[in-house]
């Protein structure tokens, strides 16, 4: 299990209410270790604290021994099932959010949102290989969900309120 952290605060959180958002302790489950680093690199530069593991059991390990805000999974590892990580999740109570990120096909990821639905488990998915901007949109999105603050990105449109807003007038 590899921890990288950041110390960088992100230049959006010093830019008032709209760009306000905090520090997310996420969780990597990934046994493509390209993958990995890339989803780690694109967080820590967003300023959240990263836990990288490889496997479905040091998933497991560190899901029942630390507190995360964010568990990124993909579906398949080399040691398992990652639909075994998400019932693991269920047990343990975590209350934070999952985002998949899997080669899978749509079929399959919307197959484990139900699965992870029927587990009460807040669940996002993307498929590999994964589109950075959307992930570090959906850590936005659950950083400012954590605040009490309302979502400002989405993905489809890709645009902030205010941008929207600029290109009306």
């Amino acid at each position: 299990m590899s921890v990288i952290s950041s110390d960088a605060v992100r230049a959006s959180s010093s830019a008032g209410p709209e760009g306000a958002s905090r520090a997310l302790q996420l969780l990597i489950v990934d046994d493509d270790a390209t993958q990995r680093a890339l989803i780690a690199v694109a967080a820590k530069q967003a300023g959240h604290v990263v836990t990288a593991v490889g496997g479905r059991d040091q998933a497991m390990e560190a899901i029942r021994s630390k507190r995360f805000d964010c568990i990124t999974l993909d579906l398949m590892l080399g040691d398992g099932d990652g639909t075994e990580v998400l019932k693991t999740i269920a047990d343990c109570r975590f209350a934070g959010s999952v985002i998949v990120i899997s080669g899978m096909d749509a079929s399959r990821r919307s197959a484990a949102r139900s699965y992870a639905k029927s587990l009460a488990i807040d669940l996002q998915s993307l498929p590999k290989p994964v589109d950075l901007s959307a992930l570090r949109i959906c850590l936005a999105n659950i950083g400012k969900t954590a605040l009490g603050l309302p979502t400002v990105h989405s993905w489809g449109g890709v645009a902030a309120e205010s941008v929207v807003a600029k290109h009306r007038s």
